[in-house]
């Protein structure tokens, strides 16, 4: 297969990819942190979206999206930052390939789209971390759980609340909010896996045309 992984300077799907046989390429207008730079395209991913894609796998920006973002969503959306952010997942949604997934945080495209296809988060692939991310599919099925593991260790706030200690250690600082953007290595594989070996799926959903 010949597979885009769209915004992803560290490469982890790309390399899960290859491991595989496939001719997968990772773009972001990052230099790549993977040590692959022969399978890295360093520019904007919008016009490597009219090329042909037999699947594409993407992690746009979630900076105007995320409800993270929430106390700044009224000023994002003043100045179109927010917008920005809108247009260019959906520039990535409507491409035209029959195989693409999008993942992003839970935010703005929930509503302003429509829901996530699924909800997923790493301790069910094998890293003991908690990150709740969406994923909207064209083509692909949902993801299976490989290895479901513990959640990892909470931070707890004096008023209560909690959030994963691995999320807060790394939360006030550059380097803690690129590595917290990283795919982990579990469902990384799990998509590469899952989603370049279809061929139950595919005959299912041909089969589903003719009905």
């Amino acid at each position: 297969m010949k597979i885009l992984v769209a915004c992803e300077e560290s490469q982890r799907v790309t390399i899960e990819c290859r491991k595989l046989g496939h001719e997968a390429y990772s773009c972001d207008i990052e230099k790549c942190s993977g040590n692959y730079p022969e399978w890295h395209l360093q520019q904007d991913v919008i016009p490597l979206l009219k090329e042909q894609w037999d699947m594409i796998i993407a992690f746009p920006p979630c900076t105007h999206l995320s409800c993270a973002g929430a106390n700044w969503f009224k000023e994002k959306v003043a100045d179109g930052r927010q917008q920005q952010g809108i247009d260019f997942f959906m520039a990535i949604a409507n491409a035209d390939c029959q195989k693409i997934a999008i993942e992003n945080p839970q935010g703005v495209m929930s509503t302003v789209w429509r829901k996530p296809d699924q909800t997923i988060n790493p301790y069910q692939f094998g890293d003991p971390f908690q990150k709740r991310t969406c994923l909207w599919l064209k083509g692909l099925p949902k993801l299976r759980m490989t290895k479901r593991v513990s959640k990892g260790e909470m931070h707890i706030f004096s008023n209560g609340k909690k959030v994963p200690l691995w999320f807060y250690k790394t939360a006030h600082n550059w380097k803690g909010s690129k590595a917290k953007s990283k795919t982990f290595p579990g469902i990384a594989k799990a998509m590469a896996e899952q989603w370049t070996n279809l061929s139950e799926f595919d005959e299912l959903l041909s089969e589903m045309s003719l009905i």
